[in-house]
């Protein structure tokens, strides 16, 4: 019963969203049948927003300046979140990293106990992921909070789709779109809702989905280096992702230049800056590489994954044997994976997690409102000009299934694809009449009302304490808590931290037994002897005792990092063993399951 509950838990926003869309057409369609469907408010509304649009800058901006004021103002509603997905801690450490004037950091004397997540503890200690995302983040933290990059970044996102929109539709319906963006992605969406950053790959892609029409009509040089900045961040964001989503592009720019006259012309206006741009940009990545892994071509990613990793990215890849691992947690996970990759590998299994990655997509880019007009676009567009969108779409998708595992974020370069194809479709829609009324045009007029609408819902739930989603703010809030109260306290702080462990020959209900691996404790940040408070794990007395002389001159706490409140107590060997003991004999106390580890964004 308790999984039937959390699957519909994750469907509830969707729910009451397919609620209000029904709703909308039951309205519409009594509106339909007493001959008052006209509305001249909205059209005077309309009018007004047209005007706007025609004025192509100002509509570009116009979505960023939403978002941004928007979301601020919601801050006393709904908080500035909090990471709390493992890879959330790896992007925070590149930006603070970075927004100290460093490329990585040296390796701590101390790493062995404080090894975690998607984190790279040699031959530097770095954020395993690309640069770009960190550097972002990093702008942030300069300006106040890394969470501002994460602001500038979807609030970016929302006008590059209306810039990108402008290159392929009329004017007014670019707006749309741009608009559209804001509301589905830029207020309560993870991506601006956590430190993922899938937003800054998304910004990439628009701009060169949107470089591309203007590139071929003009033959501009600004359009080429936009094409080519889009091109290099893609490339230090979510590389795999970018490539596949490129190669079109390339084989489409290939074919143009073999039919163009004026080569000569697009030689020096566009092919040269574009190479200029991806050298430096290929010379600065490889640099990079070199002082964070000691090779230019060498990811932090690859190293992480060599270290800890057994699965392989890709599901024909073939698993590596298993290293030694010093922590439980670290080496339960990496079975855990392994385990996802070899369930992936059979038919049944392959179509399980096909279906799941298509779930999350679903939801998190469509919903059942953007569904409507996407059904237009397939079921009624036939434009030559979306040939071109189409294959890239198929291509794209292709490349995403043949990974292990996918999350949203990890299509985000194809995002402005998506609102491509539903504003074609919105376009289509809004020509269909019933009994010779604007039929079309209602829908068209009520999507964003209703976007608009889920908001407020939303934003009411929060504000009359009605659970229809996680809560908020969203992130681990027991570490945010534990932290300030620590902070409070004199000096400097180390805290170790310890899991269940279940002893020989015990085998736990749930293959996680008491344990969330995403809901962690032990990140760090990019110095970690200046830090007030250092977290580490609990590797037991004796192991515990190297540690404990090196920050000799600390506070020193022992944290159940899996307890139902925890709370810090002073650490003393005898302490230890008793804390233990109480959580062993409690870890059947609570009847629900734990969060299941393949619903959160592990990669």
């Amino acid at each position: 019963m308790s999984n039937v509950r959390a699957e519909l838990a994750t469907w509830l926003i969707q729910i009451l969203e397919l609620a209000m869309v029904l709703g909308t057409a039951l309205l519409i369609s009594s509106k339909v049948r007493h001959g008052r469907l006209h509305s001249p408010g909205l059209a005077k509304c309309e009018s007004f927003l047209t005007r706007i649009a025609r004025r192509r800058a100002l509509a570009v901006i116009i979505p960023a300046v939403f978002v941004v004021v928007t979301r601020f103002v919601l801050i006393p509603s709904i908080g500035v979140p909090a990471p709390h997905w493992n890879d959330e801690f790896s992007y925070l450490l590149a930006a603070d990293t970075f927004a100290h004037g460093r490329l990585t950091n040296p390796t701590h004397p101390m790493w062995r106990h404080l090894e975690t997540f998607q984190i790279i503890e040699q031959p530097t200690y770095m954020s395993e992921y690309p640069p770009a995302q960190g550097m972002s983040l990093a702008l942030g933290e300069f300006l106040d909070h890394p969470w501002i990059g994460q602001v500038l970044n979807t609030a970016l996102l929302c006008s590059a789709i209306t810039w990108m929109l402008q290159g392929w539709v009329p004017p007014g319906w670019a707006f749309y779109g741009g608009m559209l963006a804001a509301l589905r992605i830029g207020i309560l969406s993870y991506w601006i809702n956590s430190y993922f950053v899938g937003a800054l790959p998304a910004l990439a892609g628009a701009l060169l989905l949107g470089a591309w029409p203007r590139l071929k009509k003009f033959g501009r040089t600004r359009d080429a280096i936009i094409l080519g900045v889009a091109l290099v961040v893609l490339a230090n964001t979510r590389p795999y992702e970018g490539l596949i989503f490129s190669v079109p592009f390339a084989v489409a720019m290939a074919v143009w230049l073999f039919a163009e006259e004026r080569r000569g012309l697009i030689f020096r206006r566009v092919i040269a800056p574009l190479v200029l741009i991806l050298v430096t940009g290929a010379l600065a990545t490889g640099y990079y590489y070199y002082r964070v892994t000691g090779s230019p071509v060498r990811m932090t990613y690859e190293v992480n994954r060599g270290t800890y990793a057994t699965a392989p990215y890709f599901l024909w890849g073939k698993p590596r044997p298993e290293p030694v691992y010093r922590h439980a947690v670290i080496r339960d996970f990496y079975r855990w994976e392994l385990r996802q990759f070899q369930s992936g590998r059979s038919f049944s299994g392959f179509l399980a997690h096909l279906s799941e990655k298509v779930g999350l997509s679903y939801r998190f880019f469509l919903g059942p409102l953007l569904t409507i007009p996407l059904l237009a676009f397939v079921l009624l567009r036939r434009s030559p000009r979306m040939r071109f969108p189409l294959l890239l779409a198929a291509f794209f998708l292709l490349g995403l299934v043949v990974q292990t595992w996918t999350m949203p974020h990890y299509a985000s370069p194809a995002t402005a694809l998506v609102y491509l194809f539903v504003i074609e479709g919105a376009r289509s829609l809004r020509q269909w009449r019933c009994r010779s009324q604007p039929v079309g045009t209602a829908v068209v007029r009520a999507i964003p009302i209703i976007a608009a609408a889920m908001i407020i819902l939303r934003i009411g739930a929060v504000l009359l304490h009605a659970q229809v989603e996680p809560a908020w703010p969203r992130g681990n809030q027991d570490r945010v808590r534990i932290t300030r109260e620590l902070e409070q306290k004199p000096g400097k702080h180390l805290v170790l931290v310890r899991y269940h462990i279940y002893p020989p020959g015990h085998h736990p209900s749930h293959e996680w037994g008491d344990h969330d691996p995403d809901h962690e404790f032990v990140h760090n940040a990019a110095d970690i002897d200046g830090s007030r408070i250092v977290w580490a794990r609990d590797m037991g007395d004796a192991e515990n005792q190297e540690l404990l002389n090196y920050f000799h001159l600390r506070r020193v706490w022992l944290l159940d990092g899996d307890a139902a409140n925890p709370e810090p107590v002073p650490y003393t060997p005898s302490g230890a063993a008793q804390v233990a003991a109480s959580r062993l004999s409690a870890r059947h106390s609570s009847s629900d399951d734990p969060p299941d580890p393949r619903t959160t964004g592990a990669h």
